[in-house]
């Protein structure tokens, strides 16, 4: 199990340095450009679309680090077993919430088949396939979390990312 979970860990973290890198490099483009006194249509589109991939594979990952927005002051300070009932909660409704959205956002990825970008040409559909994929890893992160509270593997509370 620890091995799936680092397996997933890895590849979010290599989707969120590619689509940070592809941002900066069509920011720089677009910098340089307008320096230069002409900047690429195609730029600020790509800039877009790369931070929603940022977004979709970073998602998870502050699920997993306790980094999304989350109000636990209270629910810490609770007595015994309560704030482990809680976080469990949570994540059970965090997947569950991600899994119902699931068909609606591949319905999305559907129609977007049907258009394409303006300055890029691309098909919306890999653009719309964005919000499955934050919706994908943030289930799979959930069910990783809960799988991980019912076998005593983990507590549930949020994990410190590693020291680089």
């Amino acid at each position: 199990m620890e091995r799936l979970i680092q397996l997933v860990v890895r590849v979010a973290r290599l989707g969120v340095g590619l689509a940070f890198l592809v941002l900066i490099a069509a920011v720089l483009i677009q910098v340089v450009g307008r320096t230069i006194g002409n900047s690429p249509v195609w730029t600020e589109e790509l800039t877009r679309f790369a931070l929603l991939f940022l977004v979709a594979f970073g998602a998870g990952l502050s699920f997993r680090t306790g980094d999304m927005v989350n109000v636990d002051v209270v629910c810490e300070q609770l007595p015994g077993r309560w704030p482990w009932r809680l976080r469990l909660l949570s994540a059970i409704a965090t997947g569950g919430i991600a899994l119902y959205l699931l068909p609606f956002a591949w319905k999305y990825v559907w129609i977007g088949r049907m258009q394409s970008s303006p300055a890029l040409g691309l098909k919306m559909s890999y653009v719309h396939f964005s919000v499955f994929l934050l919706l994908s890893l943030l289930a799979l992160f959930a069910l990783l979390r809960v799988l991980g509270m019912l076998s005593g593997a983990e507590d549930g509370s949020p994990e410190k990312p590693e020291e680089l």
